[in-house]
């Protein structure tokens, strides 16, 4: 659960309130992780009252609504520590829609191929230089420039693996092309086949008509 983990993290600085904490987290994180939906971000502080790691309690207020105020429990701050101390394991996989699709051109032959490569290099290139003049920008926000950098050193290993598929795919994607071509022979010589059969049963009955 990290957005329940990183909520927890943003009360372990002071009790707050719900758009506060919205605020507070896409200032923290930046804009590469993106913007934190304010329904979903009252149901993660609503389980985290739930399972005790935050308590709620009202802020009377004398010229607009009253305000509800989360704090962080001991077992909040417990529950962070264990989160935020322990290792993080990949348990998805590599599911990155980029393999699917170099999968899907290499079954079209090398054109395809090729012209997924281009396309994807031009995509990450075009990555690479927002990034750069984003980290320009953030230079004096010590988290989002790591999270910034991060970006940056998984584009470029995306483009390095971009830059071999080509070599590393080529051999599948003939190999696909030409089996494709075998096929398309084959359904051609079928259709001729077929074609003559026909041909010869139709002057077979008109001859018996005749």
């Amino acid at each position: 659960m990290p957005l329940h983990h990183a909520v927890l993290a943003l009360l372990a600085e002071g009790p707050n309130h719900g758009y506060e904490l919205k605020g507070r987290f896409e200032e923290a994180i930046g804009p590469q992780w993106g913007g934190l939906n304010i329904g979903h971000l009252y149901q993660i502080l609503d389980r985290l009252v739930r399972d005790g790691y935050v308590t709620r309690s009202q802020v009377t207020q004398s010229d607009r609504p009253d305000k509800t105020r989360y704090t962080l429990t001991a077992a909040g701050r417990d529950e962070l520590r264990d989160w935020a101390t322990s290792a993080w394991v990949r348990t998805g996989g590599f599911r990155d829609e980029l393999f699917l699709k170099l999968f899907g051109a290499s079954s079209l032959g090398p054109d395809a191929l090729g012209a997924l490569v281009t396309a994807q290099r031009q995509t990450y290139l075009s990555e690479l230089a927002g990034l750069t003049r984003l980290r320009r920008t953030h230079a004096n926000d010590p988290l989002v420039a790591l999270l910034i950098e991060a970006a940056i050193a998984h584009t470029k290993a995306d483009l390095n693996l971009v830059d071999t598929a080509a070599e590393r795919l080529s051999p599948l994607a003939e190999r696909n092309a030409a089996a494709e071509e075998r096929t398309e022979e084959r359904a051609a010589a079928q259709t001729r086949v077929d074609a003559e059969a026909e041909e010869a049963a139709g002057r077979r009955r008109a001859r018996r008509e005749g």
